[in-house]
């Protein structure tokens, strides 16, 4: 699998490789064309509900009409939780309750209310996963090797982590990290489990290019390099998904990476805690 991925010319072969085996192209013309309808609409439906529900202000909002219903001045829980220290993890805990209800809640009533089907049929099981392991090691090194040599600039140190307070204390950084690592649980499910095992028997292994076109556009916010490279990457994680039948192989790429990220800002900006190393 690794020398193929590596190359090219290749691609399409193991594209039609996918095409060509069960469940690709299991369903009836009129079945599939639902199947693709209802898993277009959720997919929008979901992506729609996230790009607008997920930001702090909708939080701060909420507590805004939380203090008015109960007669306190409009900030008084705002300033309240921020006195008390927690206001950026809770912002946190909003944003990823809301990446859980869109990527996993809504797939899951489709599945389990429309289908009939079980989710665990949708990439969560370990599958063949260490079967590709070359395929997510070509993935994330190149990546690691990047994540090392731009840790030195300053616009990384003020970019990541995202939580402002992950190096606070042990229970900062594992309630962020628990946060964080597990939107990438349900982000990997909702593309490389719900997205290409939905629409696999309906269109085969177009599936994978369809998945790449929504993973590409979340994408548009970062960085030209990073939205560019959500191509590639989701094409080689479609692949490997669809390969490995599972969705964890790309949740450890994820969390690898992500957890990098954060732990060489940490480092660089000496912002952790000495008790927090045994030497």
């Amino acid at each position: 699998m690794l020398p193929r991925l590596l190359n090219p010319r290749h691609i399409l072969v193991i594209l039609d490789e996918i095409d060509q085996e069960a469940p690709s192209h299991t369903l009836a013309r009129p079945v599939a064309m639902r199947r693709v309808f209802v898993t277009l609409a959720s997919v929008s439906v979901a992506l729609l509900a996230l790009h607008y529900l997920k930001f702090g202000q909708n939080f701060v909002g909420v507590l805004q009409l939380l203090a008015a219903w109960q007669g306190q001045p409009q900030n008084h829980y705002v300033h309240a939780i921020n006195n008390a220290g927690w206001y950026q993890l809770l912002i946190g805990l909003w944003w990823a309750i809301w990446h859980w209800v869109c990527f996993l809640l809504l797939p899951w009533v489709v599945i389990r209310f429309i289908w009939r089907e079980r989710m665990v049929d949708f990439g969560w099981r370990w599958g063949e996963t260490h079967r590709h392991w070359p395929g997510y090691v070509l993935l994330i090194s190149p990546i690691l090797v990047f994540i090392v040599l731009v840790s030195f600039g300053e616009d990384f140190v003020n970019h990541y982590p995202f939580y402002l307070h992950a190096g606070r204390s042990w229970f900062d950084f594992l309630a962020w990290q628990a946060l964080y690592m597990s939107q990438f649980v349900v982000l990997e499910f909702f593309f490389r489990g719900y997205m290409l095992q939905a629409l696999r028997p309906a269109m085969g292994a177009n599936a994978i290019w369809v998945m790449c076109i929504p993973y590409l556009m979340i994408h548009f916010p970062k960085l030209w390099l990073e939205a560019t490279g959500a191509i590639l990457f989701g094409l080689f994680l479609g692949i490997l998904a669809l390969r490995s039948r599972s969705i964890w192989g790309g949740v450890m790429v994820h969390v690898g990476i992500a957890l990098s990220m954060d732990m060489a800002a940490l480092l660089r900006k000496a912002d952790l805690p000495s008790q927090w190393w045994p030497f």
